[in-house]
C-alpha cells in the first residue's frame, strides 16, 4: 500500500494501522516523492512490490495527490491500482466529481479519518472492486 501524507504524525498513524491489518506500507511525505518514484518505475528502475491500493492526501508540498493520481492512471503498472485520497479541506461537487472523472481518483476520504474499522472497509472495498471482472454490454 502507498501512503502519501505530509503530516507526519497522521502518516505514521495510517501506516501503523496498515500493518496492523496485515499490508506493507511504503510511505512518502510529500507529493513530489511520489513523483519521483513514478520517474523510476516509468524507467524500470524499481524491483519493489507496486502497491495494491494508494491513499494519498491532496494538498501536499510539492504535487497535489490529484495531480499524483492523474500521472498514475498514464502508468500501464498503476492504471487499474485503487487510489483513496484524503482531505481536510471541504471540496465543491464540481472538484470531486473533476477528480474521479479527470484524474482517476476512485474515492476522497474527509479528514479526520474515519475510525480503524471504517477506514479498512473503505479500502479493501476499493481493493475487491478493482479485482472483480468487468463485463462487456451488460453480461
Amino acid at each position: 500500500m502507498l501512503v502519501a501524507e505530509d503530516e507526519a504524525d497522521i502518516r505514521i498513524l495510517i501506516t501503523t494501522m496498515i500493518s496492523v491489518w496485515g499490508y506493507q506500507a511504503v510511505a512518502f511525505e510529500n507529493g513530489q516523492k511520489v513523483w519521483d518514484w513514478l520517474d523510476k518505475l516509468e524507467a524500470d528502475n524499481f524491483s519493489g512490490t507496486l502497491p495494491e491500493i494508494v491513499l494519498m492526501d491532496i494538498r501536499m508540498p510539492g504535487k497535489k495527490g490529484n495531480e499524483v493520481a492523474n500521472r498514475m492512471r498514464s502508468i500501464a503498472k498503476l492504471d487499474h491500482t485503487p487510489i483513496a485520497l484524503m482531505t481536510a479541506f471541504s471540496l465543491s461537487d464540481g472538484e470531486r466529481k473533476e477528480m474521479i472523472d479527470q484524474d482517476g481518483v476512485d474515492t476522497i476520504i474527509s479528514k479526520p479519518l474515519p475510525d480503524f474499522d471504517q477506514l479498512r472497509q473503505i479500502l479493501h472495498s476499493l481493493i475487491e472492486q478493482k479485482k472483480a471482472p468487468t463485463h462487456q454490454n451488460g453480461v
